[in-house]
């Protein structure tokens, strides 16, 4: 019953997710207090999630340096809470293997799977 109910959540996820996109640098920036910021950037990847959010922390801070002082990524895709992380990207891997092979779309990673928050300041 379990199996059954992941599968049919999996092939859902399948269906829905070659019609959804959002912007690939999708960042929000928020003030905070002692001249600090916080910077979340989005991503299909958690390398492009991270590079979002420190081109925006980067752009944010004009002419000055942007200065990482906390980090933290999550995974908010399809698979959370499904499986652990590594079966995960393994699955998402074979879904694009198979897609190429029968030529269709069939990745199942949207491009806002990855959240990466950066608390920094701009010296």
């Amino acid at each position: 019953m379990n199996k059954k109910m992941v599968l049919t959540g999996l092939f859902s996820a399948l269906l829905m997710s070659a019609c959804s996109t959002t912007p690939s640098n999708h960042t929000t920036i928020i003030q905070k207090p002692n001249s600090q910021f916080e910077v979340t950037g989005l991503g299909k990847t958690e390398l492009i999630a991270k590079n979002n959010a420190a081109n925006a922390a980067n752009k944010s801070c004009g002419k000055l340096s942007a200065i990482i002082l906390n980090e933290k990524t999550t995974y908010n895709g399809v698979l959370q809470g499904v499986v652990d992380p590594q079966t995960g990207k393994l699955i998402q891997a074979a879904t694009n293997v198979l897609g190429k092979l029968s030529g269709t779309n069939t990745d199942i990673s949207n491009d806002d799977d990855y959240q990466t928050t950066l608390s920094f300041q701009c010296k």
